[in-house]
């Protein structure tokens, strides 16, 4: 037995216990005659004493030679601490060592294995193994297993029923580049990763399943950033015999069920917001809403003077920016730098400082008087020491742009705070996107989504008018999940395709098979995925993703740990009879 107690669990009631303790070496204070170590494993950490009265010479000696991350056993009895550390469960108590054995030496490490440590991004990522024994990252892996824990207990206890699907699949349209693994058995085919469960959770409700969830690996080739990986997690759910307002109140509750539990937030309020408000209020299709600021449309009170910026612009729109009239002239420049930034990509910002006395003071007081600045503040909602900021351009640029100096200043203001959850459905998505280089729409969600019912007539008129019958869920500020009622039938399908450009030939060759499942039977159903590795990320407080996975790739989309990617030998390309003809 290597230990009969962990090391966070011993307290002053075990006072006179003989005890057996296993862990690392956190760190040692060795003062000759008398040394102290502290020993760490994943519940807390234990403070042992070494006294060259009471320990015996050899074992003195012996653990003078510890050094960090050695792995280690002890034996002795628990005493009371003479000096007490009331920031830790054990504070009140030290182990008196009788008994040392060295399970495993250890080299240096190549950063601090501490909360605050040296060690930059890169080097902790390879050596992620070393990083996990940090508090930060131990605790962000115990979360996410207690907030997966609870979904699976909620959903279990609704009925839900858990079944794998496949990772070794066909390649299907969804939205993103396939992963693909050659088949050594099928000379010259290749199957795909999945990008999600999605024709297999059709067909489980084809099959009569009712109400089906995986907690599930799926995985897109595409640029990552902070908050996304090649390979995540969703929490893939589909349900029969379903409408939308079903699916919104059961993720609902599992979304209360997480913020209750995993957080002892209550929250009642699931408000819903269509599509199109979310962009016209919030220049995005997934606004924070735990602070104002939505935007103001300005055209009808700023295009009527002989300013060209204004007028040539589809767009002008505005947002209050709370307190501040306070700003300095340099803070506004920064700003407006801030804004003229390739990632934002505005060509300017005009502003109005909203003063005390009523009157308004813009940066274009050449072409705007009083009274038309006044409706700029009446358009906002901006108050006396507030400040109007203004951007104009075409409609989809100006939205974004203004949608991303919004979360700017609001995280400058304090206003996002991670403690507060404010959940919102975004709801009545178009069908159909406009891909404006080929000039071809393309399913917003994905093929299989269905329009709102008496809308598919619009298809062959008015693609672009198109609703769906899909939902996302957000979550300050971040979708965490996303859904539709799904196409149940082969002849709407069918229209589905044709309108997304496939041929009867294609159709058949890459969805035969779910359109052969619709002709025996198929219910009406719908689902929703949650994303988990963002879901845990939020209700643990931070932004990004990475801290929450065991082992993540970088933003090159490599495991600099294991070395991933990495080459084939040439013996292994022969097996897959693949040829390799890299472009310099």
């Amino acid at each position: 037995m290597y230990r009969s107690h962990n090391c966070g669990e011993l307290t002053a009631s075990h006072i006179n216990t003989e005890v057996t303790l296993s862990g690392w070496v956190q760190k040692s204070r060795d003062k000759g005659f008398m040394m102290w170590v502290d020993l760490r494993d994943r519940y807390g950490i234990t403070q042992l004493i070494f006294d060259e009265e009471r320990t015996p010479k050899a074992i003195m000696e012996q653990a003078q030679k510890l050094g960090r991350e050695f792995v280690i056993q002890v034996k002795g009895t628990v005493i009371e601490r003479a000096s007490k550390n009331p920031n830790i469960q054990t504070g009140d108590i030290e182990i008196l060592v009788s008994e040392l054995n060295i399970l495993n030496e250890s080299l240096l490490p190549p950063f601090t294995i501490e909360d605050k440590t040296d060690g930059g991004e890169d080097i902790r990522m390879k050596y992620r193994y070393l990083d996990i024994r940090r508090n930060p990252v131990k605790n962000n892996l115990i979360f996410r297993a207690k907030v997966t824990q609870e979904v699976r207990n909620f959903l279990s206890n609704n009925e839900f029923i858990e079944v794998e699907t496949p990772y070794l699949i066909k390649s299907t349209p969804e939205g993103a580049r396939d992963f693909v693994v050659p088949s050594r058995m099928n000379e010259g085919e290749f199957y795909a990763l999945p990008q999600s469960p999605q024709t297999f959770k059709q067909l489980l409700m084809v099959g009569g399943m009712d109400k089906y969830f995986q907690i599930v690996k799926c995985f897109r080739d595409e640029d990552l950033r902070a908050d996304r990986q090649p390979e995540f997690t969703q929490i893939d759910c589909e349900m029969a015999f379903v409408e939308q307002e079903d699916i919104l109140n059961v993720f609902e509750n599992l979304t209360r069920h997480l913020l209750k539990e995993v957080n002892g937030v209550e929250v009642d309020k699931f408000p819903r917001m269509l599509y199109d408000d979310a962009m016209r209020l919030y220049g995005n299709d997934k606004p924070d809403i735990r602070f104002g600021m939505e935007f103001g449309e300005l055209n009808d009170v700023a295009q009527h003077k002989d300013f060209g910026v204004f007028n040539n612009a589809e767009l002008v729109v505005g947002i209050a920016v709370p307190g501040g009239n306070a700003y300095t002239r340099k803070e506004i420049d920064k700003l407006i730098d801030w804004v003229k930034r390739p990632q934002v990509g505005a060509l300017g910002m005009i502003y109005s400082r909203c003063n005390d006395d009523g009157t308004f003071k813009s940066s274009v007081d050449k072409f705007f008087d009083q009274d038309d600045l006044a409706k700029w503040a009446e358009k906002t909602g901006a108050k006396a020491g507030d400040l109007v900021c203004v951007l104009s351009g075409d409609t989809n640029k100006v939205r974004a742009q203004l949608s991303a100096l919004r979360m700017e200043l609001a995280t400058r203001l304090g206003l996002r705070d991670p403690k507060v959850f404010a959940p919102l459905w975004v709801i009545d998505f178009p069908l159909l996107e406009l891909d404006e280089e080929t000039g071809h729409y393309h399913a917003m969600h994905h093929p299989f989504t269905s329009p709102k019912p008496g809308q598919i007539e619009l298809l062959d008129t008015n693609p672009g008018d198109v609703k769906a019958n899909a939902y996302d869920l957000v979550l300050n500020g971040n979708e965490i999940g996303g859904g539709s009622i799904r196409i149940h039938d082969k002849a709407t399908q069918a229209i589905m395709l044709k309108h997304l450009g496939f041929s009867e030939a294609e159709a058949k060759a890459q969805f035969g098979f779910l359109m052969d499942a619709f002709e025996y039977g198929a219910p009406p159903h719908g689902g929703l995925a949650f994303g988990l590795d963002r879901l845990v990320s939020i209700l643990g407080g931070q932004e990004t993703i990475r801290d929450f996975i065991a082992f993540p790739k970088n933003n090159s989309g490599r495991d600099v740990m294991i070395d991933a990617p990495a080459p084939i030998d040439d013996a292994q390309l022969k097996e897959l009879n693949l040829k390799l003809d890299l472009q310099s």
